[in-house]
């Protein structure tokens, strides 16, 4: 079980890389739902994903190859079946935060604003204290969205969350505008 654990890590930690970059363009990029297969769950056929789902139809308790999965919808920018196989894993382990960091990812580039809201509020609450330190950048995203996020309908809140984000990194400059936006 070990070894699943740290190849899950590992694969987190570039699931993480990927979206990290991708973050302004999940931000900003419009999408026409209408015409965009991927927004509603349906996707040509994949041959990693297709493989990937006998793997699990084998074994549906296969986190690594579960993760792996997730991490293909996401790269196939299906977000609806990202977000179904991470909340599979949740299920099976329900104490591993990378798993809601990457459902609030998964949320959040399908416009889904609440229920990323949720999830990357759920990755916060389950990062362990001796996990934090690897987990700083994550931790620091996750308090920038959740700022961004309650600026207008609560300032102070959203203070409170820029300041937790800005503990984690203080270089992020998206969050050092965003502070100085809520304390001017």
């Amino acid at each position: 079980m070990k070894m699943i654990k740290i190849d899950i890590k590992n694969l987190f930690l570039g699931l993480i890389l990927v979206g990290s970059v991708s973050f302004v363009n999940a931000q900003t990029t419009k999408t026409d739902s209408t015409n965009n297969t991927a927004a509603t769950g349906q996707t040509g056929s994949n041959p990693t994903i297709d493989s990937l789902k006998k793997q699990i139809e084998a074994n549906p308790k296969d986190t690594e190859s579960l993760a792996k999965l997730a991490a293909a919808y996401q790269e196939a920018s299906d977000w609806t079946n990202a977000v179904e196989t991470w909340k599979k894993i949740s299920a099976l382990l329900p104490d591993w935060a990378p798993s809601y960091y990457s459902q609030a990812y998964a949320y959040q580039s399908a416009k889904d604003d609440a229920n990323a809201k949720i999830a990357y509020e759920k990755y916060i609450a389950t990062v362990k204290p001796e996990e934090v330190e690897q987990n700083k950048k994550n931790l620091a995203y996750a308090y920038f969205y959740l700022a961004f996020a309650e600026q207008k309908n609560d300032p102070a809140k959203a203070k409170e969350h820029i300041a937790k984000s800005l503990q984690y990194d203080p270089t992020n400059q998206d969050a050092i505008k965003l502070n100085k936006v809520l304390n001017s």
